[in-house]
């Protein structure tokens, strides 16, 4: 019993995962699609700058797909310190990447945003 819930597991994991990836596929192909349909009708600096916003976009909630099945996988399944470990890395490297990819759309750091209603200082 313990066996098949493990496979369980580890199952839902990869399938998040792979869920992870389609969104980064679909995401892709969307925003190839948009950029080349805006490319004529807009300026071709700001079609490349939605552009790259939507695909960061879509790069970032892939990621964040990808981080959940490894801590899946890894945190119900882990028989060592040492798959834990690689989690963590694999975690740190992952949210390295999604704060850069925000940091590229959005132009300023997650935690620099203006909250409502609060004026900057």
């Amino acid at each position: 019993m313990e066996k098949e819930f493990l496979d369980l597991i580890k199952s839902t994991g990869y399938a998040i995962e792979s869920f992870g990836v389609i969104v980064v596929l679909v995401g892709s192909i969307v925003s190839t699609t948009q950029f080349l349909r805006s490319y004529r009708q807009l300026e071709a600096g700001l079609a490349y700058k939605i552009y790259r916003q939507n695909l960061g976009r879509a790069i970032i909630l892939g990621l964040e797909f990808l981080i959940a099945g490894d801590i899946i996988r890894t945190v119900v399944v882990a028989d060592s310190l040492q798959n834990v470990a690689i989690l963590g890395l694999i975690v740190v490297i992952r949210a390295f990447l999604s704060v850069m990819l925000q940091y590229e759309i959005e132009g300023q750091l997650p935690w620099q945003r203006q909250r409502k209603g609060n004026a900057k200082v």
